[in-house]
């Protein structure tokens, strides 16, 4: 078999199993993207993007340690990590970068990383590129972490990494039982909050913040692309471990420097979220208010609601046709299907911004059971 026929028997199995994907154009009636504080089209954000590239130009050019620094972005650091409350923050181009980097640099051979089963792919992929050992506990499972820490055989250092707010599952994990058994263990504790920075906490930097385990934390990873508006991600934690990624972080130092504009404009994002706590609060009542509505419909709802709310259909098929039904109705809905979910999970996943009226929620749960109603034979309905 050569590798045109190896390459289309592959592209046919994503077909048969109804998982090809396609690029499509953002919608009206948002409720798919990660824009939770509606800040991307913010005028005081799109004011300072533009006047960051008149200040630094279109690109950086190199990387940050051979020409491609900038003095934005050690002040958007430093304004960061002091949101964050630690001593220091590295500035990446993405949070895949950042989860690639940060665990093959740290992470060396005898150490051992605890790993949540649902942790987002970059996670996993930093991981594989680390020469550490390696255990999955059960999602948000502190009891089955505290088993698996005491029973392994560790020569270096320990390692725990888990999402705060997990991206598919828009759950929560149990931080501060997390920060407890890394303190009795002397595990590293280290925290990606992706979908959590910009909304949770009193000041908004994230469920860190909430859950009042920032002592406890080794490093945080924290995407710039989503709540904040921006793009890119920090990495926050202590300056020692800061400076050891500067040095030696392979995805740092190996790739161009974001464009500047972006530190600039998220100098901006940065100071809108702690002044703005209206903002935030009312992401946090739409959360509520849409899971009553779903719980009033027979949906099952999850005790702590979040602005991720995933609708777990099963079938890529059926998930993709009731997709379909809500974006004719004006939702931009889309259907989450494996790889990026296990198999027989494929799902909605419904992100709630504050951009969205309670109206059109409420609409959308009547289009939703009826569309579920129509096409499947579960027991999704209690």
């Amino acid at each position: 078999m050569d590798l045109i026929e190896r390459i289309r028997n592959r592209l046919g199995f994503i077909e048969a199993a109804g998982e090809t994907r396609v690029l499509a154009e953002p919608q009206g009636g948002d409720l798919s993207s990660n824009d939770y504080l509606c800040l991307t089209d913010d005028p005081r954000l799109k004011e300072a993007l533009i006047e960051g590239v008149r200040e630094y130009g279109a690109g950086s050019t190199a990387s940050r340690l051979l020409r491609g620094h900038r003095d934005v972005f050690e002040r958007v650091e430093s304004e960061f990590a002091k949101f964050k409350g630690t001593q220091r923050s590295l500035y990446f181009a993405t949070g895949y970068q950042a989860n690639l980097g940060i665990f093959q640099t740290l992470l060396e051979e005898g150490d051992v990383v605890f790993s949540d089963e649902l942790n987002h792919a970059s996670i996993i992929d930093g991981i594989r590129l680390s020469k550490a050992g390696k255990v999955i506990f059960d999602h948000a499972n502190a009891e089955d972490l505290r088993t698996k820490i005491g029973s392994a055989n560790v020569r270096g250092e320990k390692f725990l990494v888990t999402e705060s707010l997990f991206s598919m599952n828009g759950d929560i994990a149990p931080l501060v039982e997390y920060a407890a058994i890394c303190s009795e263990t002397g595990t590293n504790l280290i925290v990606d909050e992706a979908h959590a920075v910009g909304i949770y906490g009193k000041k908004g930097s994230g469920l860190i913040e909430e859950a009042g385990i920032a002592d406890d934390v080794f490093l945080s990873v924290n995407t710039a692309g989503k709540a904040l508006g921006v793009s890119g991600a920090f990495v926050a934690g202590p300056d020692w471990a800061i400076e050891f990624l500067l040095q030696r972080c392979r995805s740092f130092i190996f790739s161009t420097a974001p464009p500047p504009a972006l530190a600039y404009a998220l100098a901006k994002s940065i100071g809108i979220i702690e002044l703005e706590e209206d903002r935030r609060n009312r992401l946090l009542e739409l959360c509520g208010k849409f899971s009553l509505m779903l719980e009033e419909a027979g949906f099952v709802v999850p005790e702590r609601p979040t602005q991720i709310v995933p609708v777990v259909i099963g079938r890529s098929d059926d998930a993709t046709a009731v997709a379909s039904e809500l974006q004719e109705a004006g939702f931009d809905i889309r259907a989450i299907r494996p790889p990026t979910v296990p198999e027989g999970t494929a799902r909605l996943r419904i992100s709630l911004n504050v951009g969205v009226s309670e109206a059109d929620l409420e609409r959308l749960v009547v289009l939703l059971k009826d569309a579920i109603t129509r096409r499947i034979d579960t027991g999704f309905f209690v």
